[in-house]
Parts: structure tokens; C-alpha cells; sequence
């Protein structure tokens, strides 16, 4: 049995996808980019920005299902150039406290509307 989530509070999907699924007690929650999900347009003014933005629409999408980011056990980060890691890295580890996600790291030829960084999360329910 599975459940979509759906929140106004981040980007509407733009394919055949949902924000989010929960199957059982976990919540498998879609690559998000750096569109406002106020203005429907990118926030890709520089990589820091970009990446504020993409953990504001995770976090909507979790709080939407009722989590946080303490719930998320896994992650993954997907780079147009492993050159921004840093900052990426530096931007990411300010939504996490402690227990931190296990993580993979990859650098791609070309992300959806030609982004320089998307993130997908697990989530773990109770």
C-alpha cells in the first residue's frame, strides 16, 4: 500500500511523478531543484542559493508528510560539477543536527532544466 504526499509548499512535479510516496514506514521523496514553488521559477543565482532552495522544498515535502529532516536516513546529491561540493556540502549540513543520512555524492552530465544540483531523501516514519 502506498500513499502520495502532495504539498503546494514546494515545486509540483514536472513529469509523471509524485513530490513524495510513503510505502510502509518509509517516505521516498523525489529529486528536488531549485524552482520557488511561489513563482514557479528557478533559483539558480549562485550554487548556495540553489541549494537553500532545494532543501526548502525537501523540508516542505517531509513537513507535508508530518517529518522532519531528523527523519531522513538516506540522501542523494546529484552535481552538474563536483567543483561546487563544498559549498553544496557546507549548505546541506545546516538542515541536519546530528545522526546524519547515509549519502552518495555524483557528479551528472545534465540535470532537468539544466540545474547544478538535485537531492533526493528517505525518510523513516516513527
Amino acid at each position: 500500500m502506498k500513499q502520495i504526499i502532495k504539498t503546494t509548499n514546494a515545486p509540483a512535479p514536472i513529469g509523471p511523478y509524485s513530490q513524495a510516496v510513503q510505502a510502509g514506514n518509509f517516505l521516498f521523496v523525489s529529486g528536488q531543484v531549485a524552482i520557488n514553488p511561489e513563482s514557479g521559477e528557478l533559483n539558480i543565482g549562485n550554487i548556495e542559493e540553489e541549494t537553500h532552495q532545494v532543501m526548502r522544498n525537501l523540508k516542505a515535502v517531509l513537513l507535508e508528510a508530518g517529518l522532519t529532516f531528523d527523519h531522513v536516513v538516506k540522501s542523494t546529491i546529484f552535481l552538474s560539477d563536483m567543483g561546487t561540493f563544498a559549498q553544496v556540502n557546507e549548505v546541506y549540513g545546516q538542515y541536519f543536527t546530528a545522526d546524519f543520512p547515509a549519502r552518495e555524492t555524483v557528479q551528472v552530465s545534465v540535470l532537468p532544466k539544466n540545474v547544478n544540483v538535485e537531492i533526493s531523501v528517505i525518510a523513516v516514519i516513527g
